[in-house]
């Protein structure tokens, strides 16, 4: 019978949102306290959300190794727990279940449902505050592999189904546009770990042009002193990450832009009809909403992505509708996942309830990451019109000017009417300026005669 002590130091994971560090906001242990494992230990800033990051070790906060309002990079020490064993027998081996639990634990799998990525899947949650489980999901055991005659893990059966927890492995295989079936493993029990999907990736690809780099944190000892006269103010990680993408969606997307006038007199009047002093109805952003989607159903090629290592579009079966929100920690564009099934009144509460999540930082990664398809409203901002740049990796956005009265021609007439610009900005080598037009006069064309397109909805 022995008394151990072991220091197990957990690493700031890869948060599958592309960026390389994230900023600590606060911390909900401090040196001394209890976790359990999987307690949500650290609330961090990332792709302008607040996440929760559970920690996959039980014991004693031996470190925390970054003050509150600190950048962290990916990968590097996040907190330190101790963890003591008092009278344990020796070990004579570890069981090769543990073992596989262990390594599939450091792939970030997501089977406690606790993710941020997903570490653990303890059964038994220790305190804290945490994610509500996505309906559905359940702890995944591993079973340690069956070892052949010559100690090595049998093969997989084809029948079986692809070990894969992780969404993040998911993810990447979807967008390399690989079978997890075809793909072989490596991970602990037979299961695809981000490695494979990517070493996969190199092999399907002959020529492939080369990955942007990450853009590295700056370095605070280096950085120039400001002219006189001037000051310099450093852009937080979420400001980075955007930059990011949005030099990658310019650098590589072959934009353009059309737009048009609406009249839309008729919709403002249906929304005005259907309030009543104990029930506002739904607002004209989601009948738009509900004409997007409409559109997007006519057009689907407008709601994919474009996979440029098998010159192919690929289109998901239902919408995730990206709505732009000016927020706390800037821009983002949140998606209402699964837009495509909801009704005008739903949309409405979705709607409604994602932006004023989004603007405190509330809006969830997968709502972040998700989207197919954007909708932005600039209107509320006051302005006419824009040419946004499309939110890489979709293909198409909507811009939504705001709605003002100005004299229009009516049956012959010069009438005041509610006026408001569309302006739609497309991927190019996904379609062109035909496709475009028609998804256009589709949602112009609901919006200026709402109730019949309504009713074929």
């Amino acid at each position: 019978m022995t008394s151990t002590t072991t220091e197990q130091t957990f690493l700031l994971p890869d948060l599958g949102e592309g960026l390389t560090e994230a900023e600590v906001v606060q911390w909900l242990v401090a040196v001394g306290d209890v976790v359990a494992m999987d307690q949500t230990v650290a609330e961090v800033e990332t792709a302008k959300s607040v996440v929760e990051v559970p920690c996959p070790y039980a014991g004693r906060v031996g470190v925390l190794h970054a003050a509150e309002g600190e950048a962290v990079e990916v990968g590097r020490p996040l907190i330190t727990i101790t963890a003591e064993g008092a009278d344990e027998p020796e070990p004579v081996s570890a069981p090769a279940s543990d073992a596989a639990a262990e390594a599939y634990r450091t792939e970030e799998q997501a089977g406690s449902g606790n993710v941020l990525i997903g570490y653990g899947t303890s059964a038994h949650p220790g305190p804290g505050r945490r994610r509500r489980p996505r309906a559905g999901a359940r702890p995944t055991a591993l079973a340690a592999p069956r070892p052949d005659d010559d100690g090595a893990p049998a093969p997989a059966h084809d029948s079986s189904p692809v070990r894969v927890i992780s969404p993040i492995v998911r993810r990447l295989a979807r967008e390399a546009g690989l079978d997890l079936a075809e793909i072989p493993p490596t991970g602990a029990g037979g299961t695809v770990t981000r490695s494979d999907v990517r070493a996969a990736a190199e092999r399907a690809r002959a020529t492939a042009a080369p990955a942007l780099p990450a853009a590295p944190a700056p370095d605070a000892s280096s950085a120039p002193e400001p002219a006189p006269g001037q000051r310099r103010i450093p852009l937080g990680p979420s400001q980075r990450a955007a930059s990011r993408v949005l030099s990658r969606s310019r650098a590589e997307i072959p934009e353009a832009t059309v737009w048009v006038d609406v009249d839309a007199t008729a919709l403002w009047e249906l929304r005005e009809a259907t309030r009543t002093p104990d029930d506002p109805g739904p607002g004209l952003l989601a009948y738009v909403a509900r004409f997007v989607v409409a559109g997007l159903a006519a057009y689907p090629v407008l709601n994919g992505r474009l996979d440029t290592e098998h010159d192919e579009v690929v289109v998901p079966d239902t919408v995730n509708l990206g709505i732009a929100v000016q927020g706390e920690r800037g821009l983002v564009a949140p998606a209402v996942l699964g837009a495509d099934s909801m009704t005008t009144r739903e949309l409405d509460v979705a709607l409604r309830d994602l932006t004023a999540r989004a603007r405190v930082g509330g809006a969830t990664a997968e709502e972040l990451t998700a989207g197919t398809f954007t909708l932005n409203n600039y209107g509320s901002l006051r302005v006419d019109g824009s040419a946004p740049i499309i939110n890489h990796p979709q293909v198409a956005m909507l811009g939504l000017g705001r709605i003002i009265d100005r004299p229009w021609v009516v049956d012959g007439q010069i009438v005041p009417r509610k006026i408001t610009q569309l302006s739609f900005v497309f991927d190019h080598r996904v379609c062109d300026g035909g496709t475009a037009a028609g998804f256009m006069r589709t949602v112009a064309d609901a919006m200026e005669n709402p109730l019949p397109a309504i009713v074929r909805l």
